[in-house]
């Protein structure tokens, strides 16, 4: 494995780079949007999952959520660094590589597979969940729901995943509408729904300290710009650094705003822990708008989630390829897990890796009876032992440049970070999500070990998104 070469405009291609000089607005708004795609549809189940964990008392979802957002910014704060070092991509396996030795950056990969599969899985089952709420006849058929939605998108991305401006188009399509229902609710009628309690099971600051690590699910899909510069190929690093950039904030901008509008009209409207057959965010769409702007919202949820099942479904395979024995273009050999996991068809889809996914997230939705609210629980865990192998390593480069300011930012998000982690591990069945990461890179290291330590682990991620 080799990395990636840097990008840059040749007297063999003038035209080419003019068109993608004046195509950058374009670009960029098809690349920031679709990589946005996996945050925002996670508003779907992440504050009705704030809700769940303070016992439904809803006079402290609004600070527990603003925490959550609070968080976040501080993740990208430190992520605004890492893709100023990083601008050909690579994310947290590429700084912990870089800080610690190339065998480091197996736990972020780790991490991200079990990453991909959760994403895979959590989306499925909350798209089935938005479908049931709208229609609670199909309450009894969740699990065959949220398989079969699964298998669809698989299918999908068997001939070929959806492009980029698609992604972008359907996050765009969703953010427009939610600010629709947003604006409805302010002059709807209050009619307090579900469950609702003033006591969320231990003091105030307590009770919110504990909630808002489980709703740390919204953060997921914050590294992804990290890694996802790594298709913008046209671009040179100061490009691409840029495009990394510029996405990391809008993803807080809309995400965060998205969230609080959300959380707040909850709390206006009285919308508590919903029924059986419902979801929150369904209940507040439902107060908020009625017939078909509330039909629509529903449609756009479950859609938006697939996608974002989608986008796994390509970068799950997409990180076994790069993984598999291949031969480089400089006739050598890369790779450590078997060929086949390279195989691809005539869409360059890497079709073993889309069945062994499909399966692993089949397996789980089983596992979690189709409930997204349970699979929550896992989610974080894998995606914030990415987020801490990152901001650890960058802490480490701060302190060896001397950059003490960045060190300290690097520091508390790292402790912010392995907090969130250290409560959701102490929920229990979590475990599982740190177990199986771990698990994974342990195997990935002794299989890199006996073939004989190649070069280029840490960049695997970035070649996985180029499709190198």
């Amino acid at each position: 494995m080799t990395s990636r070469p840097t990008s840059q405009p040749t007297a063999e291609h003038p035209g080419r780079w003019r068109a993608a000089l004046h195509a950058r607005p374009v670009l960029l708004i098809a690349f920031a949007f679709a990589v946005m795609a996996d945050p925002v549809s996670s508003v779907a189940y992440a504050i009705e999952a704030a809700l769940r964990a303070l016992h439904g008392d809803l006079d402290l979802l609004l600070p527990t959520m603003g925490l959550v957002v609070g968080l976040i910014a501080l993740v990208i704060v430190n992520y605004h660094q890492l893709v100023a070092r990083y601008p050909q991509g690579g994310g947290a396996a590429a700084a912990a590589g870089d800080a610690f030795g190339e065998a480091a950056a197996f736990v972020p990969i780790g991490a991200l597979i079990v990453d991909f599969v959760l994403t895979i899985a959590i989306s499925s089952a909350a798209g089935a969940s938005a479908i049931i709420a709208y229609l609670p006849a199909a309450a009894p058929w969740r699990i065959p729901l949220a398989l079969v939605l699964t298998a669809l998108v698989a299918g999908l991305t068997w001939f070929g995943h959806l492009g980029r401006a698609v992604f972008a188009l359907m996050t765009l399509v969703f953010i427009a509408v939610t600010v629709a229902v947003l604006w409805g609710g302010l002059t709807a009628p209050v009619h307090p729904s579900g469950t609702i309690t003033h006591s969320a099971g231990h003091w105030a600051p307590i009770a919110v300290a504990v909630a808002f690590p489980v709703a740390m699910a919204l953060a997921t899909g914050v590294e992804a710009p990290s890694s996802a510069i790594a298709q913008l190929g046209q671009l040179d690093d100061a490009g691409r650094r840029r495009f990394g950039r510029v996405t990391l904030w809008l993803t807080l901008l809309l995400v965060g705003g998205i969230t609080m509008g959300l959380t707040a009209e909850a709390v206006h409207l009285r919308i508590g822990i919903p029924a059986p057959d419902s979801t929150q965010i369904a209940d507040l769409a439902h107060a908020a708008a009625s017939g078909p702007l509330y039909a629509l919202f529903q449609l756009l949820t479950a859609l938006l989630l697939l996608s974002a099942a989608s986008s796994s479904f390509a970068a799950g395979p997409g990180l076994l390829k790069a993984l598999a024995r291949h031969h480089r273009a400089d006739g050598g050999d890369a790779g450590i897990l078997p060929a086949l996991w390279g195989r691809t068809n005539k869409h360059h889809t890497p079709y073993w890796g889309v069945v062994l996914f499909l399966a692993v997230s089949a397996l789980v939705i089983v596992a979690a009876g189709g409930d997204d609210q349970r699979l929550v629980l896992f989610y974080a865990v894998s995606v914030f032992m990415a987020f801490l192998a990152g901001l650890i390593a960058m802490a480490r480069f701060s302190l060896r440049d001397r950059q003490f300011g960045h060190a300290i930012v690097n520091l508390v998000g790292a402790v912010a970070v392995a907090f969130v982690l250290v409560v959701n591990l102490s929920r229990g069945e979590p475990i599982a999500s740190l177990a199986a990461a771990v698990i994974i890179a342990g195997v990935l290291y002794r299989m890199w070990v006996k073939a004989g330590r190649p070069r280029g682990i840490r960049d695997v991620a970035a070649e996985a998104e180029s499709g190198q």
